[in-house]
Formats: structure tokens, sequence, C-alpha cells
């Protein structure tokens, strides 16, 4: 039998509305690498205009813009994160893991086996 491991879900709430989860930074990196929010969702399984609703929502959450684009020509259009969103993914990227590591540390102390 394999061992039990602790799994949690993480988000950040601001005056009740969510302004950061796992999923919604996972789509903003997404945006990050690929310059483009339409892949984004597609990679993510999404509809453009479900991936589009949660950076707006996002935006409008925390009052400030997380996406810049540029305008498709020949060679289409370019979605880059601003600066202020490279910051919040980062801090919660590292936020993340250090949640992650204490409920690891609780985990072993409540729950794993004892020697």
């Amino acid at each position: 039998m394999e061992p039990m491991q602790p799994c949690h879900k993480l988000w950040l709430e601001q005056d009740g509305k969510i302004v950061m989860s796992d999923y919604r930074v996972r789509l903003l990196e997404l945006v990050a690498q690929t310059g483009s929010l339409s892949q984004a969702a597609q990679t993510m399984g999404l509809s453009y205009r479900r991936a589009w609703g949660k950076v707006k929502e996002l935006e409008a959450n925390l009052g400030i813009p997380l996406v810049a684009s540029e305008a498709g020509g020949a060679g289409g259009g370019h979605t880059a994160l601003t600066p202020q969103a490279r910051q919040l993914v980062n801090a919660y990227r590292r936020f993340q893991a250090r949640v992650a590591e204490a409920i690891q540390t609780a985990y072993d102390e409540e729950l794993g086996v004892k020697a």
C-alpha cells in the first residue's frame, strides 16, 4: 500500500473575490511562455473567451493590468505579462512553495510514520 500524501488547493481572496489561484497563475505563466492568450487557453483546454474572462476578472479584482496585447498583423498578435503580473506570479509561486513545505512538515509531524 502506498503511503498517504497531503494535498491542497491554494487561492487568495480580497474582499471575497479571488485574486490569484493555482489555476489562474498557470494561465498567466502560459501566456508568458507562449506570448499568446489563445495558445495558453488551448493548452489548458479552455475556450479563448473563458481565458480572457479569467484574466479580465483578475485585473478587475486586483485593480492592476496583467497583460498587454499587440494587435495582430501579418505575423499575428502578441500578448505579454505586465511587470506587475510577472512580480505577482513569481511571488505567488514562492508563497505556494512555502505553503507546500509547511503542509508537508505538519503532515510529517502529525500523521507521518513515527520511528
